[in-house]
């Protein structure tokens, strides 16, 4: 009798042995996937998966288990899984930044969450007086706690900070000058540059000054009949430092007030109260820009005030009626869902000695650093284990950005886990270090860190102790 090779190649099937489409779906192990993804999806499937395999068995590539009933149940279904898997997905963001654009800057608290739900599920007065039970303005559902918590007059939202901006040139300085310091003309993400969107608003940019300083008598001497506006713009994702001068708000003011001229700032992050009280770094508020005499503000609610994703303008009650006159203001207002997540955020504000706790981005942001090492502590064995030997991991010290432009250059001191490939060497390092990156982020729900120093650096500042089990579960799954 032959002895059987082990290690023999499995047997073959031809073509003639694949079932029918009907043959398939009349198949008892069918009758879940019938039930969850309806006849129209799985019958594409099973056509989608036979062809398939008459591809292999004209190859003679065709395993007999192939076409086993089991398997052909098992193959569809994860081909409908698959298919069935919506493309924007929750991801687990250990990069270290904080507030990561790519990623979806701030996360929203509960309350905002609830209410976005709420919204979803029910008509709601986004445009109906309730008072009169006439048409509204969606505006005034933010509007009262927005001028308590800036000073200002009068506010109007739109759908991102960029869009702010270039409403408010459009809107009152079209055909018009704007002054701007040279220090402050920031290309920001997405090729965003403050001269582009000043063009493409109908304004005209006057530079003064110099990349490093600028006085109040080059705004001064740039003043004329023609001017709308000075403008100042923060300095989005870099700092000059050394020999350096600005012109702060209030100097703007008083130039600008005796010639009619609006003096208008584009905060960008746009904090609504001092950051340093929670040992953050420093960062003009809005309402101090307020009060130091800026006629508008625009700043975003998807960064530091930690909200949805919106532009808000907020300042003189005459300019806000400009703006909100604009025909451009109905192509850029936000929906109903925008406004139900940002109520509720402003108004956690209201109560600033729960902030920390309550407001997502803050609490990370202020997350202590001996607590995210005891998290990364915990989390280092499992890692060790999934990876098998194959990469050296160690809980180390490192710093978390905030991201998104807000405060650049300082640094928040967090803990991670950082992993090697130690057993490789030049490229074969570099290659190991990819393959991981992907590996990571090809897990049911990926997770995201950063290669720098020939290493991979998990930054645990963003992963909340209540995410910890299911992040731990799906190592099992890590495919090397």
């Amino acid at each position: 009798m032959r002895a059987t090779n082990p290690l023999s190649s499995p047997p073959l099937a031809s073509a003639s042995g694949i079932p029918s489409v009907d043959r398939v779906l009349n198949l008892p192990q069918f009758k879940p996937l019938l039930a969850q993804y309806g006849r129209t999806q799985v019958t594409a499937a099973v056509r989608k998966h036979l062809d398939g395999l008459r591809a292999q068995a004209v190859a003679g590539k065709l395993a007999v288990i192939d076409i086993e009933d089991f398997q052909l149940c098992a193959s569809v279904g994860q081909q409908l899984t698959d298919a069935s898997r919506l493309h924007l997905r929750a991801m687990f963001n250990l990069s270290g930044t904080v507030l990561h654009t790519n990623l979806g800057r701030a996360l929203l608290p509960d309350e905002a969450v609830q209410a976005v739900v709420s919204a979803m599920t029910s008509p709601g007065n986004l445009e109906f007086d309730l008072e009169t039970g006439g048409r509204g303005d969606r505006d005034s559902l933010v509007e009262d706690i927005l001028r308590e918590l800036t000073g200002a007059e009068a506010v109007t939202v739109v759908n991102n900070n960029a869009a702010a901006v270039f409403l408010m040139l459009n809107a009152l300085a079209q055909k018009k000058e704007v002054i701007v310091s040279r220090g402050e003309l920031v290309e920001i993400g997405g090729a965003f540059r403050v001269p582009d969107i000043m063009q493409r608003a109908g304004a005209k940019l006057v530079e003064v000054g110099s990349t490093n300083r600028t006085h109040p008598a080059d705004y001064a001497n740039a003043i004329n009949s023609r001017s709308a506006m000075l403008m100042k713009v923060h300095c989005s994702n870099y700092a000059i430092s050394g020999f350096t001068s600005s012109v702060d708000v209030a100097a703007l003011a008083e130039l600008a007030r005796p010639r009619g001229v609006a003096v208008t700032v584009d905060l960008g992050s746009g904090t609504l109260l001092d950051l340093t009280q929670w040992g953050l770094p420093n960062e003009a508020t809005v309402r101090e820009t307020i009060r130091q005499g800026a006629d508008l503000v625009t700043f975003s609610g998807d960064k530091l005030l930690g909200g949805p994703q919106c532009g808000i303008i907020v300042g003189r009650a005459d300019l806000i009626s400009r703006i909100k006159k604009n025909p451009l203001k109905r192509a850029l207002r936000v929906g109903k869902l925008t406004l139900a997540a940002l109520e509720p955020v402003l108004r956690l504000y209201l109560a600033p000695e729960f902030l920390a706790e309550r407001l997502t981005t803050l609490r990370l942001l202020t997350r202590p650093q001996a607590q995210i090492r005891a998290q990364a502590e915990r989390l280092l064995p499992a890692l060790q284990k999934a990876l098998e030997n194959r990469y050296t991991v160690a809980a180390e010290a490192m710093f978390s950005q905030i991201g998104s432009g807000a405060l650049p250059v300082d640094q928040l001191p967090s803990h991670g886990l950082v992993l090697r490939a130690d057993n490789a060497d030049g490229k074969r390092h570099g290659r190991a270090l990819d393959r991981l990156e992907r590996a990571l982020r090809q897990l049911p729900r990926p997770v995201v860190g950063r290669i720098a120093n020939d290493a991979l650096w998990l930054d645990c500042r963003c992963l909340e102790q209540h995410e910890e089990a299911s992040f731990i579960s799906q190592l099992q799954e890590l495919s090397l």
